[in-house]
């Protein structure tokens, strides 16, 4: 090894020839001092195991881009890691980038900044916003502006100590397979950066810079209008609202979409109002995590007389909503509940606009695979068509654009902005019919049928461990036997994406696409529960998903939730195993 700098790379090899280039590589090209300099510590101190962690594996593109915690290293998210994802997009990916703009948000300055340098040094012209926008707004200006590609740098909901890399397609849903897996072949390929990619003046100087930033909030502003149905009544609404933007970037663009909907802005919480990369009062900043996390949003609702507290986790695609049952009792609704209400609404005010039942031949919903089953009653009833993906919104953006060139999705990914603001109408346009959201909710089950689920997970951040476990389920009584029952139910079906097996098909084939990168199993059982494990694409965590879908006419509410909650917490501890394998619970 040759020396580079001050450091005798000779005299500190570690005699593995793989993390010996590794390391070589890494003094060699990263120019960001503090990173170069977290490698060679290491390396002085002899930390032979931590290298080989941080170098000799590298980040996959999971269900929401890459991810994964900021420090030295190619299994790393940092300024060397970010400038190679980008240029194997720009050189090997997308050689059409010449004549179109690439699209570029951030949460985090720096590494947005290197990842539109990479590309105006190259004579590609790039949209930079100015400020942080939420994720939402890079997907949907890709569109509106005809760009090749976005980019949003953000660790959303995750812990502060992580970031994240995600990657748009020119139809504006996030990139999956086969170019997430051709992306990272080419890294391996041909890594090493160019030296002008390094030049983040570039961000500042370049003529082909442009900052799409009040262009396309107005646009988007504009264009929720046609998710607006009662804005008379929005205007005279006396529901009063909370808003939390999770020490993300929400705050002022929930307040515009209040604002274009006719409502008066709602209630900022104070304390988390304004960006904080290290989210200084809430042990996890994602607010569906449910009521422990919202105690600041909830305590302000109580002293404002607000019936209804509204969340977005940092990045704004997601949201929380909460609604006050009484003086001293909030519900805090499930993401699947919310699916429930919004699918709802949306087919309720469709219906009110299109009277001719023909009409519903074109009008499709879409859910994934570890959601809710509420959605496909609603079609079995109604008569449109609902369709199935895998986990992880990039597949639902795709199908989105598979189904429809223009359809009523005007944002192909997950969008917390537009969403708090029609959950504040639907409220508004229910308190005025002197319903709740939770009475509505409760109308919808009596009448496709009691949807009742529990989502959790545990922790492992052993990867060998995981592959254990899935390894078991797949042969639990003999070599390619799936468990027969749980929780004193059959099983009936099991499907198995990550080897493309389903024993409901004909061909014992699956119909959603094989995924052999991640883990995930789901169960049908006899009494019509459905469980699904599965590996997070963000986060060490084994997920776990159980439902109890029920036909209209049974509301039998508690026998309902306690036979989920027998065969949840029987599927945990017999499939799982959390003791034996050394499992973190989820605390919160």
């Amino acid at each position: 090894m040759e020396n580079n700098g001050d450091l005798d790379l000779n005299c500190h090899a570690t005699g593995d020839v793989r993390l010996d280039k590794a390391i070589y590589q890494w003094i060699t090209w990263d120019k960001n001092p503090q990173t170069r300099a977290q490698i060679e510590a290491l390396l002085l101190d002899g930390q032979v195991e931590e290298l080989r962690r941080r170098l000799c594996s590298r980040m996959a593109f999971g269900t929401a881009g890459l991810r994964a915690a900021m420090g030295a290293g190619f299994a790393l998210i940092n300024d060397l890691t970010i400038i190679q994802s980008t240029q194997v997009n720009n050189t090997e990916q997308l050689p059409y980038y010449s004549s179109k703009e690439i699209m570029f948000s951030f949460l985090f300055h720096r590494l947005a900044r290197l990842t539109a340098a990479v590309m105006l040094c190259k004579d590609i012209p790039v949209f930079l916003f100015s400020t942080y926008v939420p994720t939402p707004f890079v997907p949907y200006a890709v569109k509106r502006l005809g760009a090749a590609a976005g980019v949003m740098v953000t660790a959303s909901h995750n812990p502060k100590e992580d970031n994240g890399y995600k990657v748009y397609w020119h139809n504006g849903a996030q990139i999956s397979s086969p170019n997430d897996k051709e992306i990272l072949k080419c890294i391996e390929e041909s890594s090493e950066p160019w030296s002008e990619s390094w030049n983040e003046s570039l961000a500042d100087n370049s003529p082909l810079r442009s900052d799409p930033l009040r262009e396309i909030s107005k646009m988007y502003m504009e264009d929720l209008s046609s998710v607006c149905f009662h804005r008379e009544l929005n205007t005279k609404s006396p529901l009063k609202f909370v808003h939390s933007s999770f020490h993300g970037v929400g705050h002022d663009y929930v307040q515009q979409a209040f604002r274009a909907f006719g409502f008066p802005p709602p209630i900022p919480v104070p304390e988390q109002k304004d960006p904080d990369p290290n989210f200084s009062t809430v042990s996890c900043p994602n607010p569906e995590e449910g009521e422990s996390v919202l105690e600041l949003s909830l305590r302000l609702a109580e002293r404002e007389n607000a019936t209804i507290v509204m969340a977005t986790d940092p990045d704004a695609d997601r949201l929380a909503v909460a609604e006050q049952s009484d003086r001293c009792r909030w519900k805090v609704f499930t993401g699947n509940e919310l699916a429930a209400l919004l699918g709802w609404w949306m087919l309720f005010n469709w219906k009110e606009t299109h009277p001719d039942p023909a009409d519903r031949e074109r009008m499709y919903m879409l859910a994934t695979t570890v959601s809710s089953k509420i959605l496909k009653a609603f079609a079995r009833k109604e008569g449109f068509h609902f369709e199935e993906t895998l986990p992880g919104f990039k597949w639902i953006g795709k199908k989105i654009h598979e189904l429809a060139k223009r359809g009523m999705n005007m944002v192909p990914d997950k969008d917390g902005v537009s969403a708090a603001v029609v959950v504040a109408e639907m409220a508004s346009y229910l308190y005025n019919k002197n319903l709740t959201l939770h009475q509505q909710l409760e109308n919808i089950f009596e009448t496709y049928g009691y949807h009742i689920s529990t989502t959790s997970y545990v922790i492992c951040y052993d990867p060998p461990t995981v592959k254990r476990i899935f390894t078991r389920l797949r042969n639990f009584e003999g070599e390619n036997t799936y468990p027969r029952s749980s929780g004193g139910h059959s099983i009936v079906d099991v499907r198995d994406v990550t080897t493309g097996y389903d024993s409901s098909q004909p061909d014992k084939l699956c119909v959603l696409p094989m995924t052999k990168s991640s883990q995930m199993i789901t169960f049908t059982l006899q009494n019509g529960i459905v469980a699904t494990l599965r590996t997070s694409g963000t986060e060490p965590k084994i997920k776990f998903y159980t439902e109890f879908c029920a036909p209209p006419g049974k509301s039998d509410i508690s026998s309902l939730e306690e036979e989920l909650k027998k065969v949840t917490d029987t599927l945990v501890e017999e499939f799982l195993e959390p003791d034996k394998n050394n499992l973190i619970r989820r605390s919160i």
